[in-house]
């Protein structure tokens, strides 16, 4: 069973990832684009490229962090109803109802409750994962400040780790979804 966890968020990471890069480089280089063109279209020298490069990072980061909640959210549907390794998470209907029953076509509204309470798992395990380095880097770095070492970068690190444990805890705590063999 972990080895179906495994490949679960193996492809569920490199999509993330790959989605979340793609974007957040298009729409950076298209604010850059626009910014280069507003401002008369210079000479591509070594001071003008610098200056280009700089804004692309700067919009690339900011992008990234809203490309990755969206990303977030819309992964989420691709992790249902495929085998992997002899097992399958499936997405319940309401529970409310008498009888619930695996819904087979997942629309975006049908995942609403469940990224809910998947988001906050991440984000708990995300502090835990801070907490944790926090205390690893003061016994065993010396830094300036107390998160000197945190940036965007290691917070999507951290997102990745929490998730493989998040999705273990979603299919076991989560009443709507069900890990079933296949």
């Amino acid at each position: 069973m972990s080895k179906f966890f495994f490949i679960i968020w193996l492809k569920w990471s490199f999509n993330l990832t790959l989605y979340t890069l793609i974007s957040a480089s298009l729409l950076s280089a298209i604010a850059t684009g626009f910014l280069y063109i507003r401002q008369g279209m210079q000479d591509l020298n070594g001071e003008v490229s610098l200056a280009l490069f700089n804004i692309f990072k700067f919009w690339f980061v900011l992008f990234w962090s809203v490309m990755l909640l969206v990303y977030l959210f819309r992964g989420l549907k691709y992790i249902f109803n495929n085998c992997h390794n002899g097992y399958k998470l499936t997405l319940l209907s309401c529970l409310k109802e008498e009888k619930s029953e695996t819904i087979e076509h997942i629309g975006y509204g049908d995942l609403i409750k469940v990224w809910r309470k998947w988001f906050l798992l991440i984000i708990w395990l995300v502090a835990s994962l801070m907490i944790i380095s926090l205390v690893l880097t003061k016994l065993f770095a010396h830094y300036n400040s107390v998160f000197e070492w945190f940036n965007i970068y290691i917070l999507y690190i951290f997102i990745l780790l929490s998730a493989y444990a998040s999705f273990i805890i979603l299919s076991s705590r989560c009443k709507r979804v069900k890990l079933v063999k296949c």
